[in-house]
């Protein structure tokens, strides 16, 4: 699914970042009494009433007569404009319209994006409800006032969001094709990857990082099987983003993620597994992505007869949660080993929409239970495990009924997930147990 991306756009200090973490509801967002606080996007997936939407949180539109002001507002609003569905335009009520918010306004008239203007500080509705028609200079229908701070009107601003919402957004590919995105940093060499794949310079190949701006869909065949591969652009460490088309270059990357499949997630061999892949990789792992790990440059590595055995341990030691994701070493630059990603991918999908017999799973469930006794409480209540159900595949999901939710600790769940994974596979996808109160 391509989820809406929801932008907060607004000149300094109107309260941007108290918006977005009222909406996502964490304090993620860098909150302080000071312009220019919230340096780089940031970026959450949240939702309203069922409706899963990416918010992004921008840096403040700023005028300054000693910079390029009017060079700069063009630059940072039309990234918003390009990137965003939907835009939330903060102004302070409080303070009243000024030259920034009609500069602001002059460009976001200029999009097809539907633009909400957002009248923030309204804690006294009253005189807000009479300042607001000021702002109605700006060419803009609908004016809402809230306190982001405090919460008031947050909702009512909700509801009027998803209703931009469309109802379903499909892509138009066969059914049975499998979405496969290329992630990871910029410079590790997804674009060349695509193009040894597809036997053709489809995207351009440059040593300069973050040469593919834009998430590209390619549809082939091969060997009787539907591809979709969607090339991302790179995403950066967080410190070296400092640029605005390259900063949101990381939101086409996540919903990229968000439409596919499978997750080819590309390391460098000749740096290994950084934090940043382990950063990106997660994202595709709480998604329920299929993963498979895709090492490239595997020609620039020295070799010895232990060479690959030291570089999986060394995958597997630092990112732990993706135990269960297949690991390949590849040269994009030669095409060693390049088509056997193809056939990884096409082993993952299948983990990916497996669907387990309710008879068997609960087999499977039985035996695990006596070989491993259920977690208790410090008053001896012990879980107990009545029955399980697969309701959902891509990932595959399983609701198992017990007596008491809140006795299943985390060592006891992943012994679950290990235990499904031994009798079924999942090879390459995650798995995730939901677990319920039987009634």
């Amino acid at each position: 699914m391509n989820k809406p991306v929801v932008a907060i756009v607004g000149r300094p200090n109107v309260g941007k970042s108290t918006l977005f973490n009222r909406i996502v509801g964490n304090r993620v967002s860098i909150v302080e009494d000071k312009p220019s606080i919230t340096r780089d996007r940031l970026y959450s997936d949240t939702e309203w009433l069922g409706r899963p939407f990416l918010l992004v949180d921008t840096g403040g539109i700023e005028l300054d007569a000693d910079t390029e002001l009017k060079d700069k507002m063009r630059y940072q609003a039309q990234v918003a404009i390009d990137e965003a569905e939907i835009i939330l335009f903060v102004v302070d009520i409080r303070e009243g319209l000024t030259a920034t918010d009609r500069e602001v306004a002059n460009f976001l008239r200029q999009s097809n994006k539907d633009v909400i203007v957002v009248a923030n500080k309204a804690e006294n509705h009253e005189q807000a409800e009479m300042d607001k028609y000021d702002f109605y200079e700006l060419g803009f229908e609908e004016i809402y006032l809230i306190s982001a701070q405090h919460g008031l009107g947050t909702g009512d601003l909700l509801d009027q969001v998803i209703d931009y919402f469309p109802e379903h957004e499909e892509d138009d590919y066969a059914q049975d094709a499998i979405k496969v995105s290329i992630i990871g940093r910029p410079n590790v060499g997804k674009s060349s990857l695509v193009n040894k794949i597809l036997g053709q310079k489809r995207v351009i190949v440059s040593d300069i990082a973050g040469t593919t701006r834009d998430a590209i869909d390619t549809y082939f065949e091969h060997e009787e099987k539907d591809y979709v591969i969607i090339d991302t652009a790179g995403i950066r460490r967080k410190g070296k983003v400092n640029l605005g088309v390259e900063r949101y270059s990381v939101i086409r990357s996540l919903k990229a993620i968000d439409r596919s499949d499978i997750a080819l997630m590309v390391i460098d061999a000749t740096e290994g597994m950084t934090e940043q892949d382990k950063k990106v990789a997660g994202y595709a792992h709480e998604a329920g992505k299929g993963i498979v790990l895709v090492v490239n440059k595997w020609d620039l590595v020295e070799k010895d007869g232990r060479t690959m055995n030291r570089y999986l341990k060394e995958i597997r030691h630092e990112a732990k949660f993706l135990n269960y994701a297949p690991v390949t070493f590849v040269s994009a630059l030669t095409g060693k080993r390049v088509l056997e990603v193809l056939e990884i991918a096409n082993y993952v999908a299948e983990q990916h929409a497996r669907r387990v017999d309710t008879s068997v799973l609960n087999s499977v469930i039985e035996e695990a239970t006596l070989m491993f006794e259920p977690p208790a409480n410090k008053q001896g209540k012990r879980l107990k495990i009545y029955y399980g159900t697969q309701p959902r595949v891509k990932p595959p999901t399983f609701v198992m009924f017990v007596n008491n939710p809140e006795l299943i600790n985390f060592s006891y769940r992943r012994y679950l997930k290990n235990q499904l994974r031994k009798s079924f596979g999942f090879e390459g996808t995650p798995i995730k147990i939901i677990v319920r109160e039987r009634s």
